[in-house]
């Protein structure tokens, strides 16, 4: 099948498989060295228990087959054994349908996890990862061209990427219209970099440039992917940039870092001069085009409703439209927090709480704490539970589900539970009490930063959790409601 060859892509679909593969290390990674902690059988939200509520229909997975910590701990490092043997080309090395089926290997184990993975995999690059995955299985290898239908695919799944985004900033909070969000959005955001204090403190009218730069990058450049080359592949440049702004702004995950490699898969070798593998094939075989054209059918139909969204004045961020994220709705920050505000847990050995008590604080790994200490560069690792303390000082309804269970992990000094934190004030015996208090914290001046060496400053606003106590039994009682006591 000549007329599905675009063997002009032979470097473009290198590089998108490579780096979708690299993607897919980290992302496994991430859920071998977490899961226990947030999703074991002694989790904060342990898988058993959501599947005893769920069905294999609305939440496919392997572990509704059969679910153990370490059969889940098994899959997990095997998708990083068998992604990074991806990475090193392991797919030119076996035939064009073993290719196929490890993809599809890797798409169904991440399938599995994120549909068990509750508010922990709930995120956009979770369905960004499973779509442009199970894309890759169509991708081919040594043994074809790159398939046409399948790298234009990888490109209307970076258009909605990039245009969602822009959609659902434009259509959201004022400050985007007023080209002001970026006053604040460095210093609120999830989980800032090492460079977050130095944008922030940025002047002004360079942040008006910025949120400027922003729309046009994500509502007009978008456009001109399919247009012919050199303009497409200059959009992607375009895109490039702007992502890597992106990553050296703030942590978040690999989104940057795949929409960058989906940008890659625009890379033209005859514009840019670059030479093909003298091996290399110029036409598509025949059961492998009809097996891409069937999965363009089926990406054509499963877009309406992203493409709908897309256009509707209700548009919806971060949505799946099916439990296998084949097609997904993409966008994020529609609106932008003005202030910050953390929740730090602190502990006593004290058996009785007063206004004496002396409380240790436990640090996070990524989210602020100690305000000496400047933020890390995590991203494309993801701290699922330090991204999840942000949502919960947004609001307390956003930890209800597992804050019960976080406090008695610190109570009882739970291995995998306190290995998700940085710091433990009680190595050798668990506190008596734990508590959570709300603080406002803010980025220090270039005066304080100077005087004090302290990248935030902070302010108590007030009780968040009242004190838990361990009891007799080992077992968390608390003092007091868990009721939002900022107001």
């Amino acid at each position: 099948m000549d007329w599905l060859a675009a063997s002009e892509s032979w470097w473009g679909r290198v590089v998108l498989e490579r780096g979708i593969a690299a993607v897919y290390v980290v992302a496994f990674l991430s859920a071998a060295l977490q899961f226990r902690g947030l999703l074991g059988s002694n989790g904060l939200t342990p898988v058993p228990k959501f599947m005893e509520r769920s069905t294999f229909r609305t939440s496919p997975s392997i572990f509704h087959l059969h679910y153990s910590d370490r059969f889940f701990g098994c899959v997990c490092w095997s998708g990083v054994a068998v992604s990074a043997a991806m990475v090193t080309g392991l797919a030119d090395l076996v035939p064009l349908w073993g290719a196929m089926a490890l993809w599809l290997g890797l798409w169904v184990a991440y399938l599995s996890i994120v549909n068990v993975g509750q508010v922990w995999y709930s995120f956009g690059w979770e369905s960004l990862l499973l779509e442009a995955g199970f894309l890759a299985v169509f991708l081919g290898n040594d043994e074809t061209a790159p398939p046409l239908p399948v790298l234009i695919l990888a490109c209307w799944l970076l258009f909605r990427v990039e245009f969602g985004a822009g959609m659902i900033k434009i259509r959201g909070d004022r400050c985007w219209r007023d080209l002001t969000c970026l006053d604040y959005h460095h210093e609120t955001q999830p989980m800032p970099g090492p460079l977050s204090w130095f944008f922030h403190r940025m002047p002004k009218p360079l942040h008006r440039v910025e949120v400027a730069g922003n729309h046009v990058a994500q509502l007009l450049i978008p456009f001109g992917l399919f247009a012919p080359q050199p303009v497409a592949g200059i959009a992607a440049a375009i895109i490039v940039v702007t992502q890597l702004w992106l990553v050296a702004s703030g942590n978040f995950a690999w989104l940057n870092w795949l929409t960058i490699v989906l940008a890659c898969s625009v890379i033209d070798d005859d514009t840019y001069g670059w030479t093909r593998p003298a091996h290399a094939p110029s036409t598509v075989p025949g059961w492998f085009g009809v097996a891409v054209l069937a999965f363009t059918v089926l990406v054509v139909v499963l877009s309406w409703r992203p493409a709908r969204n897309l256009l509707s004045r209700r548009q919806r961020m971060n949505s799946t439209f099916d439990p296998l994220h084949l097609v997904n709705s993409y966008g994020a920050f529609g609106s932008v927090g003005k202030i910050r505000h953390e929740v730090v847990f602190e502990g006593t050995s004290d058996t009785v709480v007063d206004q004496h008590t002396e409380w240790r604080e436990y640090g996070f790994k990524g989210k602020p704490g100690d305000v000496t200490r400047a933020p890390r560069q995590w991203s494309p690792y993801h701290l699922r539970l330090d991204w999840l303390m942000w949502f919960a000082a947004v609001s307390p309804s956003y930890a209800r589900p597992w804050i019960g269970a976080l406090c008695a992990g610190m109570l009882s000094n739970d291995h995998d539970i306190v290995k998700l934190l940085r710091h433990n004030p009680f190595p050798d015996h668990p506190p008596e009490w734990v508590r959570a208090v709300l603080y406002r914290y803010r980025f220090t001046t270039w005066e304080e930063l100077h005087r004090t060496r302290a990248w935030w400053h902070r302010e108590r606003v007030g009780e968040y959790l009242a004190p838990v106590f361990s009891g007799v039994s080992g077992r968390a009682t608390q003092s007091g409601d868990d009721t939002d006591r900022r107001k």
